[in-house]
């Protein structure tokens, strides 16, 4: 391994974490017999960025003397800035087979062997100190503070990584670039002016104006380098985003734009995020970066609170501008003037008084799922015909329908009856996956503790977001009595289509009452432990799309209900088919 430094402009030092053949040949043969983790899919983006130098200067998980002190003061242990902490988490019965000294083998999913890690030292985590130093909230409605305090492991392990290769990739393979080949182009075209595009959702004709500008403004060349790796749920997939960059290049001038995929997971950090992308972009030796409105904010919590103000993120940036080594070109939010049929920064055109239009991601995603059509002046026809694609009208999408209630609450009676009529009223495949029946072969082997039924309840979501993603219908009816599991499924199934979820929302009492198993009465006298209302909790839903009070409207009521609100939505059209 070494360090390689680029001369100005192209960034400065970079972390080489790969070894050589021979030294990676010798750590192969002693990785064998050592214990593995295998690497998540926000771990895999992590390492991808620590190996190949782009979150220089880190040459591993952070320890816990840098982790502190980055949660604290966004700087290392030495005192160099940096502002996002990049840990190894693991569940507590990896963390005890570790201690300082040991090494461990990083896998990705398939076994393969992507690095050793030296491990320095192994805590556990304060997450809700984490969550409320670096994204500023402890609201779970935040997507990072809902991955670290549901999905991320509780304790961290840190120390130095020795890499063996990089997590392979089959897509795009042409523009996936490493910081060097990165620098290497630009040394090779003569660009010494290089401002950097961050991106996650597509680019219309206000981004193309905005970069334009930027490009224009440096006297340089434009790098869009979007992100591939882990974003906000909900954002559309990067293929697709990826195929419209492809297509929206062809409208930049000969010369001035250049697309390289960035496979980093995103944390939605706002000022503290914006600093980070600001330094990975001077380790793909660009010069300049854009900064524009709430720059990597989540957007509002569910009261319309934004987490991050709209500027915070350039100011930020700019204070800490000479520090980075990378200039800050800031940018207002881009609107359409229609009598000027021109678009402008919406500061200038309200000062000018002048009417705008524009169209958020929000609003294009319903034009998408309503099948509407989606003005010129907003967008490129080549762009909009790859979203169209990739996105159809709801009522030819796919779609999940997630019941959740008590046992004896009467979800398995209510889907198996919604089952006949899907089929009856429209001509594709509806599959139930029944909680009992799901137990039975799925999840053969797993018990009721805490942990079995977080794995049964995601099972069911995997499987439902398989049908989903390829135009089927789910319908789900476990028990499912935790809202992490149930944000985590709608976030996956969403990736692929629609889905709804229902609160089949019964008294405890008249669950008892309808019991013919005898369930509840063994709870009731701890034969039965851990048992969902009487000695776990049942976390009842908030944000449910529909609720059936069924101890007062009859299974046909319910099934009513039900599909009325699937019409109602869209997946559904008003003569029943789907």
């Amino acid at each position: 391994m070494d360090v390689t430094t680029l001369i100005a402009p192209h960034g400065g030092a970079l972390c080489d974490l790969i070894l050589t053949d021979a030294e990676a040949e010798d750590v192969k043969q002693t990785a064998r017999d050592l214990p593995s983790i295998t690497l998540t899919s926000r771990q895999l983006c992590d390492i991808e960025l620590l190996l190949n130098g782009a979150f220089s200067p880190l040459r591993g998980f952070l320890n816990r003397a840098d982790y502190d002190r980055v949660v604290d003061e966004m700087r290392l242990e030495d005192g160099t800035l940096w502002p996002m902490p990049i840990t190894l988490d693991v569940s507590e019965a990896q963390a005890q087979q570790l201690s300082a000294g040991d090494e461990v083998a990083l896998r990705d999913p398939t076994g393969l062997l992507l690095a050793v890690l030296t491990v320095e030292d192994v805590w556990k985590a304060d997450k809700a100190r984490e969550a409320q130093k670096v994204f500023g909230t402890t609201s779970k409605e935040h997507p990072a503070v809902a991955y670290l305090f549901d999905e991320a492991g509780d304790y961290y392990v840190g120390g130095p990584l020795r890499g063996l290769q990089l997590p392979p990739h089959y897509d795009f393979e042409a523009l996936r670039r490493t910081p060097k080949e990165v620098r290497a182009l630009f040394e090779e075209q003569g660009w010494e002016q290089v401002v950097a595009f961050q991106t996650r959702n597509p680019m219309h004709r206000a981004h193309k104006e905005l970069t334009d500008r930027a490009a224009e403004e440096v006297g340089g060349h434009l790098l869009i380098h979007p992100v591939v790796g882990m974003t906000k749920p909900g954002d559309i997939d990067y293929y697709t985003r990826v195929r419209c960059y492809k297509k929206l290049l062809e409208s930049y001038p000969e010369g001035r734009a250049t697309i390289s995929l960035l496979p980093l997971a995103m944390r939605m950090g706002g000022p503290r995020e914006a600093v980070w992308h600001a330094l990975i972009r001077k380790n793909y030796g660009c010069t300049h970066f854009i900064v524009g409105r709430d720059h990597a904010g989540p957007g509002s919590d569910s009261s319309g609170t934004p987490f991050y103000g709209p500027y915070e993120a350039q100011d930020l940036v700019l204070e800490l501008e000479e520090e980075l080594g990378i200039k800050l070109v800031p940018f207002r939010l881009m609107v359409y003037v229609p009598e000027d049929d021109a678009y402008a920064p919406i500061d200038e055109v309200k000062e000018a008084g002048k009417k705008f239009e524009m169209i958020s991601g929000t609003q294009l995603r319903d034009l998408l799922q309503e099948g509407a059509e989606i003005p010129s002046w907003f967008s490129y026809p080549t762009v909009v015909e790859e979203l169209r694609r990739s996105h159809p009208p709801k009522e030819k999408q796919g779609f999940t329908v997630f019941f959740t209630g008590l046992s004896g609450s009467g979800k398995s009676t209510i889907a198996n009856a919604l089952v006949d009529r899907l089929l009856e009223i429209t001509g594709r495949p509806v599959t139930l996956l029944d909680g009992d029946v799901v137990r039975t072969h799925l999840s053969k082997g797993l018990g009721f503790s805490a942990e079995d039924r977080s794995t049964n309840v995601q099972r069911i979501g995997f499987v439902a977001s398989e049908i989903t993603k390829h135009g089927g219908i789910a319908v789900c009816a476990p028990i499912a009595p935790y809202e992490a599991d149930r944000r985590a499924n709608r976030d996956l199934i969403e990736a692929g289509g629609g889905y709804v979820e229902v609160f089949v929302d019964t008294p405890l009492e008249v669950c008892e009452q309808r019991d013919v198993k005898g369930l509840y009465a063994k709870a009731r006298a701890g034969i039965i432990k851990g048992f969902t209302g009487i000695d776990d909790p049942y976390e009842a839903p908030t944000d449910a799309e529909i609720v059936c009070p069924t101890a007062e409207q009859s299974v046909e009521a319910s099934v009513d209900q039900i599909v009325e609100e699937l019409k109602a939505l869209g997946y559904l059209t008003h003569n029943g088919a789907a």
